[in-house]
């Protein structure tokens, strides 16, 4: 179920997302250029995934495949080896046309939330024929899901009824996100819990929403997992908000981690090799 402690650290760098924006912090990253840009420092700083949303020029959150176009196409011309994954995020909108049009410009993985939740100030609306029609078409373009697992009812939908049914299949991919108000809460406890109930050989990584990013990425890291990180989930350095986070500086500090662990950064290969992908688009 868990990876090796010396297995390579594979970091997933979330740097946008829907709802932050340069007045929250000045490091969130909004224009074409700006998110093609950060993912360079973020490679460069050692992930070796970075997850994208879109925005509009105003900032915005957008499905807009020409604008994903854009960010994807940069970032490969940038950075050819870097696994790039986009969101089809139902927290906005929760038709499948809007949220598949990304998939048609074949990022390495597409997020999948396999069920519906609240956030603090809306819900993100999964009916389960539109996880289904997701994964199908992540299928039908080789794209690999990026299972996002906030409750433990959504691992048991995907073990025990979309892999069962053929919706999903091995090698699967998730990321367990802690800590957000509404969904679990960030604890040792919760980690684990999840993490038993993944299907056996699920590659993991976790994150933490907020002040929990810290605690619950050194959590994975010391149980053989992954992580990730980025100002999608986490805006602060501390959890008195005194210090402002960027993208670069949270990812050198879970690798300064990995580091007094013995544990290697993955490289966009070796997470490759873990993740059984094929190679670079």
């Amino acid at each position: 179920m868990t990876a090796s402690p010396l297995e390579p650290l594979i970091i997933n760098a979330a740097i946008t997302g829907m709802v932050p924006m340069p007045a929250d912090n000045a490091s969130v990253p909004i224009t074409v250029e700006q998110i093609v840009a950060e993912a360079g420092r973020c490679a460069t700083a050692g992930a070796s995934i970075i997850h994208v949303h879109a925005r509009e020029a105003g900032g915005a959150p957008t499905w807009r495949r020409e604008i994903y176009q854009e960010i994807i196409d940069g970032i490969r011309g940038a950075c050819p080896e870097l696994l790039i994954s986009a969101s089809t995020s139902g927290r906005l909108w929760s038709d499948f046309e809007r949220r598949s049009a990304v998939l048609d410009c074949r990022p390495d993985f597409g997020s999948l939330t396999p069920g519906s939740m609240n956030f603090p100030g809306a819900a993100s609306v999964n009916p389960p024929e539109v996880v289904q029609q997701l994964a199908a078409a992540m299928t039908e373009r080789g794209v690999m899901p990026e299972l996002e697992f906030f409750e433990l009812g959504m691992i048991d939908f995907v073990r025990d009824f979309l892999l069962p049914k053929g919706w999903l299949r091995p090698p699967l991919y998730a990321n367990l996100l802690l800590g957000s108000l509404g969904t679990m809460a960030a604890s040792a406890r919760n980690l684990v819990h999840l993490v038993d109930a993944l299907p056996p050989g699920t590659v993991w990584s976790a994150a933490g929403i907020g002040r929990y990013q810290f605690q619950i990425n050194t959590l994975a890291l010391a149980m053989g997992g992954h992580v990730r990180v980025g100002l999608e989930d986490n805006l602060w350095m501390d959890a008195a908000r005194t210090d402002p986070a960027t993208n670069v500086r949270l990812i050198e500090r879970i690798a300064k981690v990995a580091a007094a662990t013995g544990r290697a950064i993955a490289t966009p290969p070796d997470a490759r090799r873990l993740l059984g992908l094929a190679e670079a688009r």
